[in-house]
């Protein structure tokens, strides 16, 4: 049950899978679709990208629910420096995944928290590593056409069957890996006085 005076919270997302995330911890929030460019303006690397990303959707959301605790969050996959999008299609699933073969993503998840009670931003970000076996084509279509992961970065669904092509995860927290860290994340609002609901 959530404190009574605590603010409303609203996730700053239209994702399923943060949604879902959350639903574990919480009943009592609204999601409301940030609808924000996420295009790298300023040049930025992909950790203040990431940062940055959050933290746009977080005060975009913010700015037509002033009295209550906002959470954004942001997810880029990195390859060899390079970020990966969703894929959008299968083609260009195909070519993330068969360029992962052997190699390792970085995902890179980025929370901002808008506090209006304290009037705080609290920022995280966790980094998490994905070792690739060596796959073929074969592989990759046949988890394409289990996960359908079209809209997840990197085109690997966690939560779904990718661990067929992997050989190792690094990660401090496995929910970051599905978009939304949420050790870090139910830690923040456990302080900020809501409880399990």
């Amino acid at each position: 049950m959530q404190n009574p005076s605590a603010p409303a919270i609203v996730l700053a997302s239209s994702s399923p899978y943060r949604r879902g995330l959350l639903d574990r911890f919480l009943t009592e929030y609204k999601a409301v679709s940030p609808d924000v460019d996420e295009s790298n303006d300023y040049g930025l690397d992909p950790e203040h990208l990431a940062t940055h990303l959050a933290r746009k959707k977080a005060e975009a959301v913010s700015a037509n629910a002033r009295q209550a605790l906002v959470i954004g969050a942001d997810q880029l996959a990195v390859l060899d420096g390079r970020v990966l999008g969703k894929p959008g299609g299968h083609q260009k699933a195909i070519e993330q995944l068969l360029a992962a073969s052997g190699h390792a993503i970085r995902f890179l998840t980025a929370v901002c928290i808008l506090d209006p009670v304290n009037r705080t931003r609290y920022e995280h970000q966790d980094r998490s590593t994905v070792h690739f076996r060596q796959f073929d084509r074969r592989l990759a279509e046949a988890y394409l056409r289990l996960d359908k992961p079209y809209d997840c970065a990197g085109s690997i669904k966690l939560e779904g069957a990718a661990f067929v092509l992997f050989d190792s995860v690094d990660t401090d927290d496995p929910t970051a890996l599905i978009g939304l860290p949420m050790i870090w994340v139910a830690d923040r609002l456990l302080q900020l006085g809501y409880l399990l609901s």
